[in-house]
């Protein structure tokens, strides 16, 4: 019997026989097997139901002719296993523009990955921001489409240069958390492509190897099972050769699921395995549909277990090294956006005795959601904690919202408040209802196998309001009475409606979840030793009748091709902070634009000059306006962006480049792509918002 285990260096041909050749000796049940993981329920018992306890068993595998297996580990935040570096919720790293960072993060996760006994990497997560209500908005991106595809193409390089599987999850259209499991979204086909699919066919073409499936439905079909997703869009128009697998837990529901090219049901065969075996000899499923599973999941496998590695050895003590941790501040320093400042940042350390830190969430270690993106640092560094080590205990004062009384008397000792408010996992995060059982939620074999019933506690979910809660509402208000500085300090993963309690404050910033070294980050920010540089990747409106119609219970729902930027403007809405905006301790001044035409692409090309006195990074974004022929369409759309450090007094030249293919809109009638002939506007923005932008045009 041969031995087909995994020898590096092997070429593209070598793989190709190698895999035929395990088709041909391996049984069909051997086969039918490489389609489901295997043993989770069990791992997950023994674990206590401690999510990431181990890699999990994830596909291909058999162990009778030595075939490896996957072996699968979560995201976005870090890796989901052991302690882990604990970066920035993937919103704030998206705050960042800044691919190069997010390249050097993933590589931090595939390197942890690999230390930790994982393969297969479910981190890129890129579903569009529609509503900032989504429980599970903190491990995106943000609300635009090019965004999300150069943020998340740009972790998966940076995971699979460490070889690494990646995933990009969750396909598609998953942007509610409550009703994942039921909802069925309805959606046209300009929408469909235009809107919800573009940042995933980017992550495709940067070689993302696979595809996990959402739990919702598209126009009727669970995703999981959804042929013309799976194979009609996927497989034959983007030409994707790698694998799909689902979602853990009720991500698949009939065995066609297979022919409509689910690869892998994940995490136990519950509808594949002995039902996808009667399937086929009941001859409703061709055995040459498992050969094709298994040709695409094998050919994966062997591609990157057999690639050189980049590291000589993947060894533990390199999770949450110091390099990591390194970079893990760095973006939790890139990303915090400042919202208003009045010039009362930066904090000037010399002339200040006292500062008041205030709030429950200032002492708290809060990294973000619990359900399966939860990474467990070594350490946390809380707001609190970091303004401590900052300045010194006896110059910190703290008290939270649950006694105004002693929040009014730190304020009247401080010389500024900073007052820390927000979300936690309570509010916002990945909702797993009580009746669905992830390793029977810890009974015993005995128990379950006598039919005994997991217990019913549910956790996470949607957001039920866009506001703060009135206990920090009536603390913000409390500060504010005493005329001193108030810095509100906003945690969450999406937007916070600020209209109830922002007049008056002196400055506002959004960390959103920043990671292990936020409150090292938030000192380093507030006090002035960096500049704030994140910029908004969502839109927070004034009232919130201004986003699309949201409800978390729904059975059904209809994705219109309105959202986030692009729906306040084609409605005439002002947003209190729009999509980009950000500011920061210096100036910077746009001039010179220069828009050029080449064969595939229009390159565009600013002078930004730092006017200031302090070294900052800028993001320039360039939006597109097209010739308004075609509708609908954005009156303004993000087609580039590119984030620049600038000295003081230093002026650079700028490069973008738009290809021409992104300018293209989907044509119903003939299924296929077409660009509008016409004056196309280019704006050199600050914002989506910008009243003043630099302009020009091409005429393509």
């Amino acid at each position: 019997m041969k031995d087909f285990s995994v020898v590096k260096g092997m070429d593209d041909s070598h793989i190709a026989d190698i895999v035929e050749e395990i088709l041909s000796q391996a049984t069909l049940p051997e086969k039918v097997g490489m389609m489901s993981g295997k043993g989770f329920y069990q791992q997950y018992r023994e674990s206590n139901r401690r999510w990431g306890a181990h890699a999990y068993r994830a596909g291909g595998g058999i162990e009778r002719l030595n075939v490896p297996a996957l072996y699968f580990t979560d995201g976005p935040r870090g890796v989901a296993r052991g302690n882990s570096t604990c970066f920035p919720c993937s919103m704030a790293r998206g705050a960042t523009f800044d691919p190069q960072l997010e390249k050097r993060i993933g590589e931090v996760m595939g390197i942890e990955s690999r230390a930790q006994d994982a393969n297969l990497s479910g981190a890129v997560c890129i579903n569009l921001l529609r509503h900032p209500a989504w429980g599970r908005a903190q491990e995106t991106y943000g609300e635009d489409q090019h965004h999300l595809g150069e943020m998340g193409a740009a972790l998966g390089e940076g995971i699979q240069a460490h070889n690494i599987i990646g995933t990009v999850k969750h396909f598609a259209l998953n942007s509610m958390e409550n009703a994942r499991f039921k909802v069925n979204v309805k959606v046209d086909e300009r929408t469909l492509h235009e809107v919800y699919l573009p940042h995933f066919k980017r992550c495709i073409d940067a070689g993302i190897a696979t595809v996990m499936t959402a739990y919702n439905k598209i126009n009727g079909e669970y995703c999981g099972q959804h042929h013309h997703l799976l194979t009609d869009i996927l497989r034959n128009e983007w030409n994707f050769k790698g694998f799909v697998h689902s979602d853990w837990i009720n991500g698949v529901y009939q065995t066609y699921g297979a022919t409509a090219g689910l690869d892998i049901e994940n995490p136990e065969p519950e509808v594949f395995g002995e039902r996808l075996l009667q399937a086929i000899s009941d001859r409703l499923i061709s055995e040459e549909t498992v050969n094709t599973a298994c040709r695409r999941i094998l050919n994966i496998i062997y591609s990157f277990l057999s690639a050189i590695d980049p590291l000589p050895n993947y060894s533990l003590d390199m999770v949450a090294s110091q390099p990591h941790i390194n970079i893990a501040l760095e973006a939790a320093e890139k990303s915090a956006v400042l919202l208003e400042n009045d010039g009362t940042l930066p904090l000037q350390k010399s002339s200040i005795t006292k500062v008041a830190v205030l709030g429950r969430l200032a002492a708290l270690e809060n990294t973000g959601d619990t359900g399966s993106s939860r990474v467990a640092p070594p350490y946390i560094v809380t707001a609190l904690a970091g303004i401590t080590n900052y300045l010194s205990n006896d110059a910190v004062l703290h008290a939270d919202e649950s006694d105004l009384s002693a929040i009014a008397a730190a304020t009247t000792e401080a010389d500024v408040s900073i007052v820390v408010v927000g979300t936690t996992a309570q509010e916002e995060g990945e909702y797993v209802p009580g009746d669905i059982s992830l390793g029977k939620d810890g009974l015993s074999d005995e128990a379950v196998e006598n039919g005994a019933s997991p217990p019913k506690i549910a956790k996470g979910g949607d957001r039920v309001s866009l506001t703060l809660p009135d206990d920090q509402i009536a603390m913000i208000k409390e500060v504010s009475k005493t005329g001193k500085p108030v810095v509100v300090v906003i945690v969450s993963g999406s937007a916070i409606l600020v209209e109830e309690w922002r007049d008056g404050i002196s400055a506002i910033v959004q960390t959103f979840y920043s990671g292990m070294e936020g409150g090292t980050a938030l000192a380093k920010l507030l006090f002035g030793e960096i500049s704030p540089s994140g910029k908004l990747p969502i839109t927070v409106a004034k009232q919130a009748d201004h986003y699309p119609y949201f409800d978390r219970d729904a059975l059904e729902i209809e994705y219109g091709y309105w959202h986030g930027y692009a729906k306040l403007q084609y409605e005439k809405l002002t947003a209190r902070y729009p999509f980009g905006h950000g500011l920061s301790y210096t100036t910077f001044d746009y001039r010179s634009v220069v828009a050029t035409t080449l064969p595939d692409s229009v390159s565009v090309n600013v002078a930004v000059a730092n006017t200031g006195s302090i070294e900052a990074d800028e993001v320039i974004q360039i939006y597109i306006g097209y010739p308004g022929t075609i509708k609908p369409r954005p009156l303004r759309q993000l087609k580039a962006f590119k984030r620049v450090t600038l000295a003081p007094n230093e002026t650079k030249i700028v490069s973008l480049n738009i290809p021409l293919k992104d300018l293209e809109y989907r044509d119903p009638a003939s299924h296929s792509w077409k660009r509008e002939q016409g004056i196309h506007h280019i704006f050199v923005a600050r914002s989506a918002q910008d009243e003043n932008p630099l302009t020009t045009s091409v005429e393509l």
